[in-house]
């Protein structure tokens, strides 16, 4: 008798934790060899520039292997234009059905021009990159065992959680910012084989890396209650300097556009020769900012130089990512925001306004709420600071500074700004190739929209889509007109591989509007 109950068990779930431990597993050993790579890469180029103050002769050389550094970048994004930039972009267009890329090109390409990019000391972060290179791991997994579009889908985003993961430890924020800011829902089936996925990435990590989080910083004070009006003034200053890193950002190729005769691809020669002064009077301040972060809780610099790193680092890490180069900007947004909260909490202990104790509580907060306002994924800036930091003890005014600083880009009218870049991107888009394979989606029913208690008869459906169930909590409904459609519940619709990016802008734009 408990055999054949054992045999009705549903054993889908299982298996795909089983196969995204798989997917983590390698994933995790892909990304933390990238990340190992460049922090051996960062650690000689920092290096090197000490050297250089004792012979300058030597920056003329440096100069041409920038060049032809750039010359071996610009051929690998050439050959593989979807390398470009962080590639969260492009992994959110691959789910969404936007974009058909293949998983080997990007896998070996963006692996091999993000160390030669990044590691030279760019302000670029290795985040973006190694979700992109953990998203092209589960897509080649998916690809080798035979799935199907939709499998496909769920290892790529498992592998995309792993990703981050394994770049900064932290995989209960991978996973929730795949499923808050690249997957758009929270499908169970994805969120379980994410998290099995993030989990094996960052057990391999670690073994890399050590236990000790990426920003282990000591902030034992606990914020006190009467001065969280200062948190308010914190999150408005990030929400509204995030707003202009996000235009500024989405402005950079027409600046670019100027260079007229330079190809797209070989841009990434002007920050590579803009790179070398910096490197040369500044080296602590290469990289991604890791290092400037640890930095502040070490010894805090004066207000004035304090502001001049942060003009530095805004300035250049645009200048980087502008240019194409396969590297990201999460790592760089922390950065900004932690010297942000370092300006603001150094300003109000001047003027005494708030111990100096507190400070670094500030550095700590503003990172959280600058990405928050800038990604506009509030849930991953929480608990990647948490994580990040390895303090469970300030949610609280993590969770307010967040907030706020979402709030305030929200009002200004700005977008999520990796689904800006993505709408960048596919302006003019690559469909997927017409193999007539069939394909499904899931579209969730928020509340106050204006599917919510409506009939299925009464939805103006795609006509390339066919609603075919709804999962109603832990059921699934087979729907027919009279249904009534709840807030929670999440919608099946069938359609084929070529027409599933249409079907679900088409069905996003019904289910995310206000309800009348």
């Amino acid at each position: 008798m408990y055999w054949q109950k054992f045999k009705q068990l549903d054993s889908t779930r299982f298996k795909f934790i089983l196969k995204g431990l798989i997917v983590g597993l390698l994933s995790g050993v892909v990304v933390s060899t990238f990340r190992l790579l460049i922090e051996i890469s960062l650690d000689r180029v920092i290096k090197m520039y000490q050297w250089l103050h004792f012979h300058p002769v030597w920056l003329l050389p440096l100069v041409v292997v920038s060049i032809c550094l750039a010359g071996v970048i610009g051929l690998l994004v050439k050959g593989e234009p979807n390398i470009m930039g962080s590639g969260i972009p492009q992994v959110e267009g691959q789910l969404d059905g936007d974009l058909t890329i293949g998983w080997w090109p990007v896998l070996w390409r963006k692996f091999t021009a993000g160390v030669l990019g990044i590691g030279p000391g760019l302000f670029l972060g290795r985040e973006g990159p190694s979700i992109q290179l953990g998203a092209a791991v589960g897509q080649g997994v998916a690809t080798r065992l035979g799935h199907s579009e939709s499998e496909k889908r769920i290892m790529l985003a498992s592998g995309a959680a792993a990703g981050l993961a394994a770049a900064f430890n932290a995989p209960i924020a991978g996973t929730l910012f795949v499923l808050e800011e690249i997957y758009h829902n929270f499908s169970p089936l994805v969120w379980m084989t994410s998290l099995a996925s993030a989990i094996a990435a960052d057990f391999i990590s670690l073994n890399f890396f050590g236990l000790i989080p990426v920003l282990h910083m000591r902030y034992a004070y606990s914020f006190p209650l009467h001065l969280y009006w200062e948190l308010i003034v914190l999150g408005i200053v990030l929400g509204l300097l995030g707003y202009f890193y996000q235009r500024v950002l989405l402005a950079l190729p027409r600046w670019y556009g100027h260079l007229k005769g330079l190809p797209r691809y070989f841009h990434g020669v002007v920050p590579l020769l803009v790179v070398i002064p910096i490197g040369y009077f500044w080296p602590h301040s290469l990289g991604g900012g890791n290092l400037v972060i640890l930095g502040l809780a070490t010894k805090l610099p004066s207000f004035w130089p304090l502001l001049a790193l942060f003009l530095l680092r805004f300035i250049f890490s645009m200048i980087s990512y502008g240019s194409g180069l396969p590297g990201g900007i999460f790592l760089p947004i922390l950065t900004l925001g932690a010297l942000i909260g370092a300006l603001l909490g150094t300003l109000f202990a001047q003027w005494q306004l708030m111990p100096a104790m507190y400070i670094m509580n500030f550095v700590i907060f503003a990172m959280a709420g600058y990405f928050a306002g800038i990604g506009k994924a509030p849930f991953t800036a929480i608990l990647l600071i948490t994580e990040m930091v390895g303090d469970l003890r300030h949610l609280m005014p993590l969770a307010l500074v967040s907030l706020v600083a979402y709030l305030v880009v929200d009002l200004l009218g700005g977008a999520p700004i990796y689904e800006s870049l993505l709408n960048r991107l596919t302006a003019t888009p690559t469909p997927p190739a017409a193999n007539g394979e069939n394909d499904r989606l899931e579209i969730p029913v928020f509340a106050g929209s204006p599917l919510e208690d409506d009939q299925v008869r009464d939805v103006q459906w795609p006509q390339e889509g066919l609603l075919i169930a709804i999962r109603r909590q832990n059921r699934e409904l087979i729907p027919h007109g009279d249904t009534l459609l709840r807030a929670g519940d999440m919608l099946i619709v069938a359609t084929t591989c070529e027409q599933r990016g249409s079907v679900r802008h088409q069905l996003m734009a019904i289910a995310s509007q206000p309800k009348n």
